[in-house]
C-alpha cells in the first residue's frame, strides 16, 4: 500500500501504448473543394458584385487557412465581393479587435486569404422561435449572402442529431457575445440542444445563407472529408457527417482510471479546454451526463499557447501547476466562463509548484492501491490520443476497439531536477 507524499513517493511501472485508429486517410483539400464547388455553384442566386460574409470560427482546424482562401477565391471568380467575419461568440475577449487577432493566429488575414477581414460585436435582432430570441452578427446581416466554414464534431456539452458544426455556428458563433451569453444562460433551464438547434435552424431560414463548408478530421487531425451543403441541405448533411465524426472520436482505451495526467489543455484543443467527450466529465450545470470513462482524479500540467490565456475548462481538473495558472489571462477566462454561463469551468484546482508535488498529492486522494493495480494514464492532451502511457494496472483492462499496441519495455514517469515531469510521449508520438 502506498501512502507516501514526499519526494520519495513511489510510482508504478508504465508502458507506452499506441492506438491504431481505423479511419479515412487525408484528402487533397483543394481537389475536394473544386469538386464540391462544381456541384453547388450553379445553385447560388446572387447578382454580380454581391457581398458575401464568410463566417470563420476560433477553433484550431487543420487546413483552415487553405479552405478559407480557396472558398474566397471561388466566390471572387464567380463575381461576388467576399469578406471574412469572425463567427466565434465571445472568444477573443468578446471584442472585435480580439476576434480579429484570434483569426490572425489561425492564419486568417487579408494578405493570406485574399479578402478583407471585418469584425464587429454588434448584432441585429432576428425575432424569436419557441420563445428563443434570435441574434445575427450585423456585418453578416448586412451582406447579400453568408457562407459558413466549420469542422463537424461531437459537442462538449450536449448530445443531439447535430452538435458542433454549422448550425451551432449560426446560433452561437454569429450571435456574438449577446447571443452566446443568452443561449448559455437559457441552457440552465432548457435543453441546450433544443436552444441551439432551434435558433440555428431558424436563423438559416431567415438569413441569406448560401452554403456551408463542412470539414471532418481523422484521429491524426488531418482533413479527411470536405463537403459543401447548400442552405437547405445543411441540417441533413451535418447530421450524417456527425455520425462519422462521432465514430472517429479518439477515446481513452481504459474505462476506469485512478489518475489521468494531461500534459496540456487549451481552447485550441477543445472548446472546454479538456474535452468532456474524452474524460467523461462536464462541470457545467447543463452539461451532458456521460457514464464513461470513470476517472477519479485529473491532473493538468500546462496551458497551450494557442489558448491565448483562456483556461476555460480547468474546473474539470482536480490538480494543476502554478506554471499553468501563471499563463492564464483571467479576464479572457472570466468572459468565456460568464458567457458560457458556467463559472464552474473556471474554478482553479489545487495548485502546486511542481508536477511531482501535484502527483504526490493526487495519490493521497485515491482508493487504497498497490503499485501493481493502480490505474494511471498519461496523455499529451484530449485531442492527441494515438500514443499514451499507462500503468501496468491498466494492461488487463485495455479495450481492444482501437487495436492498442503495447510497448514491451517497462518505463517510469521521469522528473527533471526541478521536480517537473519529463513527458516521454513527445519522444515517440507520431
Amino acid at each position: 500500500m502506498n501512502s507516501d507524499t514526499g519526494a520519495e513517493f513511489k510510482l508504478p511501472k508504465m508502458r507506452m501504448v499506441r492506438q491504431r485508429f481505423d479511419s479515412s486517410p487525408a484528402v487533397d483539400v483543394l481537389a475536394e473543394i473544386d469538386r464540391e464547388w462544381s456541384r453547388i455553384k450553379d445553385h447560388l442566386d446572387l447578382s454580380p458584385g454581391s457581398t458575401v460574409a464568410i463566417g470563420v470560427g476560433s477553433r484550431g482546424i487543420s487546413n483552415l487557412g487553405v479552405v478559407v482562401r480557396a472558398v474566397a477565391t471561388r466566390l471572387k471568380e464567380a463575381g461576388y465581393d467576399p469578406f471574412v467575419t469572425p463567427a466565434m461568440g465571445s472568444h477573443g475577449g468578446a471584442t472585435a479587435e480580439g476576434q480579429t487577432e484570434v483569426l490572425r493566429l489561425r492564419g486568417i488575414t487579408e494578405e493570406r486569404v485574399g479578402v478583407p477581414v471585418r469584425a464587429t460585436m454588434d448584432v441585429t435582432p432576428m425575432g424569436e422561435v419557441n420563445g428563443i430570441p434570435l441574434f445575427l452578427d450585423r456585418l453578416a446581416h448586412e451582406a447579400d449572402g453568408i457562407v459558413l466554414i466549420n469542422r463537424i464534431k461531437p459537442h462538449t456539452n450536449f448530445i443531439g442529431p447535430t452538435e458542433s458544426g454549422l448550425i451551432k455556428m449560426m446560433a452561437i458563433g454569429l450571435g456574438n457575445q449577446i447571443g452566446a451569453e443568452h443561449y448559455h444562460r437559457l441552457s440552465v433551464v432548457r435543453s441546450q440542444y433544443e436552444i441551439i438547434s432551434s435558433a440555428g435552424k431558424a436563423l438559416l431560414e431567415r438569413s441569406p445563407v448560401l452554403f456551408g463548408v463542412c470539414l471532418l478530421e481523422n484521429q491524426a487531425h488531418e482533413t479527411a472529408q470536405v463537403k459543401m451543403a447548400l442552405s437547405h441541405e445543411i441540417e441533413s448533411i451535418e447530421s450524417q457527417l456527425l455520425k462519422t465524426a462521432r465514430a472517429w472520436l479518439p477515446t481513452l482505451p481504459v474505462g476506469e482510471i485512478d489518475l489521468l495526467i494531461i500534459d496540456e489543455m487549451g481552447k485550441d484543443i477543445s472548446g472546454e479546454g479538456i474535452d468532456p467527450c474524452v474524460v467523461g466529465r462536464d462541470v457545467c450545470a447543463y452539461g451532458a451526463e456521460r457514464p464513461w470513462p470513470k476517472i477519479t482524479r485529473i491532473f493538468v500540467r500546462d496551458l497551450t499557447d494557442g489558448s491565448e490565456g483562456s483556461a476555460l475548462g480547468i474546473g474539470q481538473a482536480d490538480f494543476t501547476t502554478q506554471r499553468l495558472v501563471d499563463k492564464m489571462d483571467f479576464q479572457v477566462t472570466l468572459v468565456n466562463c460568464l458567457t458560457a454561463c458556467c463559472p464552474e469551468s473556471g474554478k482553479i484546482p489545487l495548485t502546486f509548484p511542481t508536477d511531482q508535488e501535484a502527483i504526490a498529492a493526487a495519490l493521497r486522494t485515491l482508493r487504497p492501491y498497490d503499485l501493481e493495480d493502480i490505474r494511471i494514464v498519461h496523455i499529451k492532451n484530449t485531442l492527441e490520443l494515438k500514443t499514451i502511457m499507462v500503468s501496468e494496472g491498466c494492461l488487463d483492462l485495455l479495450e481492444t476497439k482501437n487495436n492498442p499496441m503495447v510497448g514491451k519495455d517497462d518505463m517510469v514517469l521521469e522528473f527533471d531536477g526541478a521536480g517537473n515531469l519529463i513527458s516521454l510521449i513527445d519522444r515517440v508520438k507520431g
